[in-house]
């Protein structure tokens, strides 16, 4: 028989390549073991997202900056937050984002896909995930991401993107149109980050994936048979341990890094 296609989605191969043991805490234990609260900084992410997804189901006619500010407060929560006073900072941040995005960019079209899933088997895995936007522009399929964090993007953060690359690849077969074009939208400094793919550069990053998921599905299957956990799933301690949301699970993360308050990874 041949081997069964593997399920992956950008979040779990991130996940397996940045630390092995916090994909067995998300992904393999049950119970899962408990997370830590809320970050506003994916508070406010989540926020912006639903706002333009909102925004873009409205009749083209609506469809003004004025418009995509006042879904940032229609969709607003708190989470996270040290008070009402940075809520209400943010929150003003996040209207005036969307709003210039809304001013820079062309939003007489309707999107083909609007946090879109797309799946498609490809090689070795299954391809999947949700997509932040899907544009038709010239017969082809482009994939939007947003992006909200402290810094610019560049050409090369879309170029080396394999979810962005993974997501073209799903959403051609899905969607059953080409797609090479990929673009991370990034609202803080109204720009964009783009990168035109080949049919071989979208291979190699299956490559890579099919590499990650063939390694996942053995210590996966080698843990099911009475494996050595911490073996088959070894930390990665460092500074990014300081925002794990399995750290307090972690003896090795928490000696390493520092408590974080739920909005220190807020832009300043």
């Amino acid at each position: 028989m041949p081997p069964k296609l593997v399920r992956v989605t950008p979040a779990k191969l991130a996940t397996w390549t940045d630390c092995r043991r916090r994909y067995r805490m998300n992904y393999l234990d049950r119970p899962t073991p408990p997370k830590s609260g809320a970050w506003a900084h994916n508070t406010l992410g989540a926020v912006v997202h639903n706002a333009l997804r909102a925004f873009f189901d409205l009749p083209v006619e609506r469809r003004t900056p004025e418009q995509a500010a006042s879904m940032v407060t229609r969709n607003w929560k708190g989470d996270g937050f040290r008070d009402v006073d940075q809520q209400a900072e943010y929150r003003d941040r996040a209207r005036d984002w969307v709003a210039h995005y809304v001013e820079d960019t062309d939003v007489s079209e309707d999107p083909i896909g609007l946090e879109r899933w797309v799946s498609a088997p490809v090689g070795r895995i299954i391809a999947e995930g949700r997509v932040d936007r899907i544009d038709v522009r010239d017969g082809e399929l482009v994939i939007v991401d947003y992006k909200t964090g402290r810094h610019a993007l560049t050409t090369d953060d879309a170029r080396g993107s394999q979810a962005l690359a993974l997501y073209a690849v799903a959403a051609r077969r899905t969607l059953r149109k080409p797609c090479h074009r990929v673009e991370l939208h990034h609202l803080p400094t109204r720009s964009v980050a783009a990168w035109e793919h080949t049919d071989d550069t979208l291979a190699r990053h299956v490559a890579r994936a099919e590499e990650s998921a063939d390694e996942l599905t053995v210590a996966g299957d080698t843990l099911a048979a009475g494996g050595d956990a911490d073996i088959l799933f070894p930390p990665e301690p460092g500074r990014q341990c300081s925002w794990c949301d399995f750290r307090r699970s972690c003896p090795e993360g928490s000696a390493v890094a520092e408590d974080l308050e739920p909005w220190s990874m807020l832009a300043p």
